[in-house]
Order: C-alpha cells, then structure tokens, then sequence
C-alpha cells in the first residue's frame, strides 16, 4: 500500500454490488457510492471482482499497473494486503481486476473450496482498517460473483429504470436466497438503487412505482438520473464526484450515500 492507513478494530461492512444484468450502472454505482462514502469520512475499499477492470480503469489506474490483482489473491498467490493500493481518488484505496480473471472459474473448477476463496482473503487483517468494503460483481451470475455474494455482508442492487427491470431483479434475488440457503446464511439485501431515472420519461417513472411496489422499503429513495457528466467521467479516469462535483449525478450519489449512512444509524440503534 502506498499510503498507511490508521489502525484500530472495528466491524467493517462488506457490501458486494451486483447485477447479473449489464448497463445497469453497477460499476459506475460502486466507484461513485466508494468516493461519497470517503467524501463523508469513511476509510472505504473497493474491490474489483469484474475481469473488464473497468472499475479499476474508472479510478485512474492504468492497466500496465495492476502488477498485483484480484486474480492473484484468489489463486492464493499472493494476500489480499499487497495488492491494494491507492486510487485516484484520496483516501479510497483499490485491489484491481486485470483480464486474467477471466480463466479464474477454469482454474479453480476441481477446487471443493473454490466458492469460499474470497471469504479466504478478506480474511487479512487490513479489512479491519476500513469501514467499508464495497465489491464491484461482473454482470453474470458466475463463480466470481458467487465467490462476492459468499463473502459479502449484504448486496446493493443497482437497477435501470427499464421495461425488463423487475424480471431480472427476480433471477437476482432467487440466486441471492440460494447463497443464503447454501453458502452465506446472514447475507442480506442491503437495498435496491434505481439508476438512469428520465424524470421526463414516462416509462422510468412506471419502472420505480413497480419496484417500490414490490419490494416496499429496501429500494433506495434515492434515484440515481441519467446524466451526461456520469457517463464522460470514466474517459478521465475519475469518479463523476471528482469531475463534476456540481451536476446532479454527483449530488444524486452523495444523497445516496447519506442515506445508506443513515440506514446503518437506524440499524445500529
């Protein structure tokens, strides 16, 4: 790690984002919730679990220098402690994901462990320096995202505000109650935060009244909305909080990170 961080025992909440669905927002959720979370003072790592690395890409971190990976701690090559370093942005450190995570599931079939390497790591003692870990799932439900889902504490859902919504939602929370049942009996549904919101758009607003209706409080009064500044910030290698603090996906994303702040409060109590 390129910059020591405080020591000091805490509970440290693992949260795994995911969606099987792709274009949900998933990767840009998990960069942008990580940085609001530091911007409030919490001590956060991100975790990229997704062989396109785009979340890693997204945090200023160029592919020729990711020596250490994701894929080399889930091998058993290396702990989970020398592969983090720090991102872009202050205070938000990353293990990143490089393409040979992709021959991860092939490597490890013959393994009777293999669902539980993650859970392995994070067992290193620098988990206990943060106060979040947040993992940032490939879009499929594979061995990978089983691997995060075993390991987590609780899974944010991020959701497009699209016709084909709730029917993938559906899959998720059935493969969500199977990891349950057979690998993570305390993992928990932490919220759903419903993405790309047209305010001017009939059909999203259908969209959040449906899933509101189905799944009552555990979706996020936050929306996060379609925003240009979202989408141009990853070409810099920067969470839209860095690259636009003012514009409404930035605001949209710290609102969404008090209120989860607030969510734990309540839990706490």
């Amino acid at each position: 790690m390129s910059t020591k961080l405080s020591t000091g025992v805490k509970k440290t909440e693992i949260i795994a984002i995911a969606n099987q669905k792709g274009g949900v927002g998933k990767t840009t959720t998990t960069i942008n919730l990580a940085t609001a979370l530091v911007a409030a003072r919490k001590k956060v790592l991100l975790i990229d679990m997704d062989p396109q690395g785009n979340a890693s890409t997204g945090l200023g971190l160029a592919r020729h220098n990711r020596d250490n990976s994701i894929y080399e701690i889930l091998m058993g090559e290396i702990s989970l402690g020398e592969a983090v370093v720090e991102s872009v942005v202050p205070g938000l450190f990353l293990v990143p994901s490089t393409v040979d995570l992709v021959g991860a599931e092939l490597e490890l079939v013959n393994d009777s462990q293999r669902t539980y390497r993650l859970r392995k790591a994070l067992r290193d003692p620098i988990i206990d320096q943060f106060d979040y870990v947040l993992i940032d799932c490939p879009p499929s439900l594979s061995l990978l995202t089983l691997n995060t889902l075993a390991a987590a504490h609780s899974v944010i859902v991020p959701l497009q505000c699209e016709f084909f919504a709730l029917e993938g939602l559906s899959l998720l929370l059935r493969t969500i109650e199977t990891v349950k049942t057979n690998f993570n009996p305390t993992l928990e549904i932490k919220g759903v935060v419903l993405t790309m919101f047209d305010g001017r758009n009939n059909l999203s607003s259908q969209v959040a009244n449906d899933v509101r209706g189905y799944l009552g409080n555990r979706v996020f009064n936050t929306v996060i909305p379609r925003n240009v500044r979202i989408s141009e910030a990853p070409s810099h290698g920067k969470p839209v909080l860095l690259y636009d603090y003012k514009c409404s996906g930035s605001q949209a994303y710290i609102r969404l990170a008090r209120e989860l702040l607030r969510r734990e409060t309540r839990k706490a109590a």
